[in-house]
């Protein structure tokens, strides 16, 4: 939900800088919010991309239209305004939630399965979808069986967002730090948020921590 998002950036943050510092050459945001993806490409030197939106891209060169399964209500209106930003609105049939539970999707006695295959299902029947974006990176192990039993394109975002982060590396492309994505302004921040000051989190490429 959009509170917990707020709160896991800063951890984001730093992972990106560990990774980065250990050699790391892109960023994959593995949360179907694709949460912090702004900060992130202002912050990392390499290309950084989120789930949502690699899947999204993807399934326009696969299909005319897509539908979303996800897994909890609470997370459509977010997926919905991601659509938006992305300009896939016209290509977005539907976002469909579950009713699973991210943790339920790890228990083999859960009926998560099931409920994914209903909805996926219902969205063939009534939203005329002609690709499948499984909402969840919870759910990536499900994409190869569910394209196998549908017959459509099944995309997990997780793999989509790995293939296009290899491309760019191979390519020698990187977010474009010319506007929006210049890297943050040196500045002194004080108190908890102290060690996020992004000279100290992320100092320029080639320079030590």
């Amino acid at each position: 939900g959009y509170y917990d998002e707020v709160f896991s950036v800063p951890g984001l943050l730093e992972e990106i800088a560990k990774g980065q510092a250990a050699g790391c050459q892109g960023v994959i945001i593995a949360c179907f919010d694709d949460t912090g993806l702004d900060a992130a490409r202002a912050l990392a030197h390499g290309p950084v991309v989120g789930i949502c939106e690699a899947a999204m891209h993807l399934s326009t060169l696969l299909g005319g239209s897509f539908s979303v399964v996800t897994t909890l209500p609470r997370s459509v209106p977010a997926i919905e305004a991601l659509a938006r930003r992305y300009g896939m609105s016209h290509h977005c049939r539907r976002v469909r939630a579950a009713e699973v539970p991210v943790l339920a999707l790890e228990d083999p006695a859960s009926d998560a399965s099931a409920r994914i295959r209903a909805e996926i299902a219902a969205a063939l029947d009534e939203d005329r979808a002609e690709c499948i974006i499984l909402g969840c990176a919870g759910m990536a192990d499900f994409a190869r069986s569910l394209t196998a039993e549908f017959g459509l394109p099944v995309i997990d975002g997780v793999a989509a967002a790995v293939k296009l982060v290899e491309s760019m590396v191979s390519l020698g492309l990187a977010t474009s730090k010319i506007g929006g994505y210049a890297a943050p302004l040196p500045k002194p921040y004080q108190g908890d948020f102290a060690c996020y000051q992004p000279q100290t989190l992320m100092p320029p490429d080639g320079a030590k921590r």
